[in-house]
């Protein structure tokens, strides 16, 4: 398969990791062209310098922090790939990994790929986000028919034709259950692949117990929502 593939970073005051990021999904051998995007969500530290710092990166700012679901759709927006793929800022996904997520798309096997921790391996995730992770991709299951293990996994890895077209509305953290309902409604063939979690070593953790209730309220509106 020719083509391209975006790497999108979102990134709101990752100062102590941004750059490392950068440079292993640089390093990384994906067999194909590729574009990094990072979007800085209005940090408040040097995330957005020392990602303009990078030669060959797109870095886009948000002058606010408008938060993770905003942050990718504008990567989305400023990307040409024929293939996105969503890396986090923090390292607690390894860009080593992001072969594998794109071995099922470059096989015809998948439109989307999500990495799974819950397949993979996990070090050091609290027993409140393991327990809220293991009920949202229940009941993902439940109310879409899917086999989906992971449907807050920050690995997402889509053919471009695949979300485009979705109105995605989530701004923060439902951007996640958001997309999985509305390409599970149109019909995407979603794949997981085993991936490496590590929880994050520095910094401060931006997800928090209100927004898995938030998630769980997004699924319910997908569920009851007619059309995509």
């Amino acid at each position: 398969m020719k083509g391209r593939v975006s790497v999108i970073i979102p990134c709101f005051n990752e100062e102590g990791t941004i750059s490392e990021v950068i440079e292993r999904v640089k390093r990384v051998d994906l067999g194909l062209e590729k574009e990094i995007v990072v979007v800085d969500d209005g940090s408040t530290d040097s995330s957005f310098e020392k990602a303009s710092s990078h030669s060959g990166v797109v870095v886009v700012r948000h002058e606010r922090n408008m938060g993770k679901g905003a942050a990718v759709k504008t990567g989305i927006a400023h990307s040409t790939g024929d293939i996105v793929v969503i890396q986090d800022a923090d390292l607690e996904y390894l860009p080593e990994d992001i072969p594998g997520l794109l071995a099922p798309l470059l096989r015809g096997e998948a439109d989307v790929v999500y990495g799974s921790r819950f397949i993979g391996s996990i070090e050091e995730m609290s027993l409140s986000h393991r327990l809220g992770n293991r009920v949202l991709s229940w009941t993902t299951r439940l109310f879409f028919g899917s086999k989906i293990t992971d449907m807050m996994t920050g690995y997402k890895a889509f053919k471009r034709e695949a979300v485009e077209g979705l109105e995605l509305r989530a701004r923060r953290f439902e951007f996640e259950p958001e997309v999985t309902a509305k390409l599970l409604k149109r019909g995407a063939k979603i794949v997981e692949v085993p991936i490496k979690y590590s929880v994050r070593k520095s910094g401060e953790a931006k997800i928090r117990w209100r927004d898995g209730l938030t998630c769980l309220w997004w699924l319910l509106k997908e569920k009851l929502r007619r059309g995509n």
